[in-house]
């Protein structure tokens, strides 16, 4: 072998020599450092020289937040109904050492105990509550997950369950249970209406009743003061009548008389079960009547230019 070929042995052996002792760690990694096969120290990112032979890089852990898909899985509820569940797991390494010789398999590992709490979960639940209370699922699956991961050096931040999938004739069942629920509530509206409605005709007849009632007391007030204000006319005059007949005066009488033939005749014929009236009337006892309201007539304006002072004109010899 030449002088040539050494150089060029030394120089790639050199290099080698060189990137075993100057290592970069970049961002968001940490790796270890194992002495003859044994853990020592865990490198930041940034440059770190190592001795070669003696030191080298055991494990690289990535520190950044990283997402464990949760395949689907079948599981049996409290009340024997057959779901499948798939789901999400969010965790950060925080202890690099831990995360890289505590557990061969991190993400393994992880996975499968999320999938044995799920499990365990939802078959302490009946179907209606884990459909329902997937928040309350999530939380205990974080809480029981968290405290078991925390020996590997790992904080588990969120387990999300992404779906719960129920048979499909149980998905059928249920759409149905669900119409007749909403046919139930629609038809207790319905009814509800109704009879808010007839409360409300109801009431309203009962207010036009009252009014009407009302009304006609009104009306009956009215008409028993225009009977009794007619009443006292009528017994007005008839009081007058009587001083006039007192007073020697005869055509009152025949005023008065006249009156209350003239009406009862007006009510005779006016009648609604009158179509055809036929009586004797004489004529002449009608107008000595009405003679005697103008004799009547006469002496009242005789009387009051008396009162005047002043005297009636003569009346005319025949």
């Amino acid at each position: 072998m030449g002088s040539g070929s050494v150089a060029v042995v030394l120089l790639v052996v050199a290099v080698i020599f060189l990137f075993k002792t100057m290592r970069t760690v970049p961002q968001g990694f940490e790796w270890t450092v194992e002495q003859f096969g044994r853990y020592t120290r865990t490198l930041s990112p940034g440059f770190h020289i190592l001795i070669p032979v003696v030191q080298a890089i055991g494990r690289k852990i990535n520190m950044m937040e990283q997402v464990l898909e949760i395949p689907s899985q079948d599981v049996i509820t409290k009340d024997n109904a057959v779901v499948r569940v798939d789901g999400v797991v969010f965790f950060q390494v925080l202890d690099a050492s831990k995360a890289a010789y505590e557990v061969s398999n991190l993400e393994q590992a992880t996975i499968a105990l999320v999938m044995t709490n799920i499990r365990t979960a939802i078959g302490s639940m009946d179907l209606d509550e884990s459909l329902s209370k997937r928040d309350e699922i999530n939380a205990k699956l974080l809480r029981v997950v968290d405290d078991a991961t925390h020996p590997w050096g790992i904080k588990v931040n969120r387990i999300e369950l992404k779906d719960i999938q129920p048979p499909r004739d149980l998905v059928e069942s249920m759409a149905r249970q669900m119409k007749a629920e909403r046919d139930k509530r629609a038809s207790v509206l319905e009814a509800e209406g109704a009879r808010q409605s007839e409360v409300l005709r109801a009431e309203g007849e009962k207010q036009a009743a009252i009014l009407q009632a009302e009304g006609r007391r009104e009306a009956a007030y009215r008409e028993a003061e225009g009977r009794e204000r007619l009443a006292e006319a009528e017994a007005k005059a008839t009081i007058m009548v009587s001083e006039a007949i007192a007073k020697g005066d005869i055509n009152a009488l025949n005023y008065f008389v006249a009156s209350k033939y003239v009406e009862a005749f007006k009510a005779v014929a006016t009648a609604p079960n009158q179509k055809i009236l036929m009586m004797p009337i004489e004529a002449t006892g009608i107008l000595s009547s009405l003679a005697g309201i103008a004799e009547l007539a006469r002496s009242a304006g005789t009387t009051g230019a008396a009162v005047d002072g002043k005297r009636p004109p003569a009346k005319p010899q025949d």
